[in-house]
């Protein structure tokens, strides 16, 4: 199903208040290595790299204002 124009429109308007996009060039190796823990986790490349950032901040002591990720037995 197309957007409308409006509400393109409105999502682009979101992402440029709300949102800050951060560059992440790593090798094409590196790459299919976090591609495959995030396919096996069942996430997206995107989610799983937040996720390993949130975990980072967590266990260096460090607010968040991200959900907490659920813990896996």
């Amino acid at each position: 199903m197309a957007l409308s124009d409006q509400r393109k429109g409105y999502l682009y308007e979101y992402q440029k208040a709300k949102l800050k996009r951060i560059p992440l060039d790593v090798p094409k190796e590196k790459y299919d290595e976090i591609k495959t823990a995030a396919d096996t986790t069942g996430e997206s490349v995107n989610g799983y790299i937040k996720k390993a950032i949130d975990e980072r901040m967590e266990r260096d002591g460090l607010p968040s204002t991200a959900p907490a990720a659920p813990k896996t037995p």
